[in-house]
């Protein structure tokens, strides 16, 4: 966020206090709402780690300082009213003081990105016992082989199996696909902005009017 941008906020709605509404950038769930001043933005940008304004002890506070779970800051945005932020971050650990991965107990997810940073950290750690880590010992090619396998037991078993079965084998070629874009260091998140990209392309070939939103 330019100083520009910051300075056209709208600071004297709340009294100088913005509300930030952080999301996790690896999966979209949303973690908590904070306040933010200008010094708490400022902060924010020059440290990398997200801060607050406290209300209750009335100075800057950054997240994860007593707890260790801080919010990595990715980036930041204001609404369309310029009185509220949105603030994208990366948690070390639960967001919520009650040890949750956020502050609203149902808040939704994508859990492909959940399973991508899983095996994000399985290639990373390796540990022992792991299926995943095995997986990334075998090497690419053989990755591949068994994305090949699975598809055919996915194909086979649209045709010649119920719905449980297809729908297993369906997960288990996603898994194994995750698994092998991962090994070539690119993920499912890659992947879907291509079939964006594609099916904005379309819908501006087909409308040259229209502008994506």
């Amino acid at each position: 966020m330019s100083p520009e941008e910051i300075d056209a906020l709208d600071w004297e709605k709340q009294g100088g206090l913005i509300p930030a509404v952080v999301q996790d950038e690896d999966n979209g769930r949303v973690l908590m709402l904070g306040y933010m001043n200008r010094d708490a933005i400022d902060a924010t940008l020059d440290t990398g780690h997200v801060t607050f304004w406290s209300r209750s002890k009335e100075r800057l506070w950054t997240k994860g300082e007593t707890s260790g779970n801080a919010l990595a800051f990715v980036r930041m945005e204001a609404d369309c009213d310029r009185d509220t932020l949105l603030v994208i971050a990366r948690p070390s650990g639960p967001t919520c003081h009650a040890g949750t991965a956020s502050c609203f107990k149902d808040a939704p997810a994508n859990f492909l990105a959940e399973l991508d940073v899983h095996i994000r950290e399985r290639e990373r750690d390796r540990p022992p016992g792991s299926y995943t880590a095995d997986l990334f010992d075998s090497g690419t090619r053989r990755i591949a082989q068994k994305v090949g396998e699975e598809a055919v037991e996915t194909a086979l078993a649209s045709v010649a199996e119920d719905d449980e079965s297809l729908l297993g084998e369906a997960a288990d070629l996603i898994f194994h696909l995750t698994v092998l874009l991962r090994s070539r260091g690119l993920s499912v998140h890659d992947a879907v902005k291509v079939l964006r990209n594609r099916h904005v392309a379309r819908r501006q070939a087909a409308n040259p009017s229209s502008m994506e939103p």
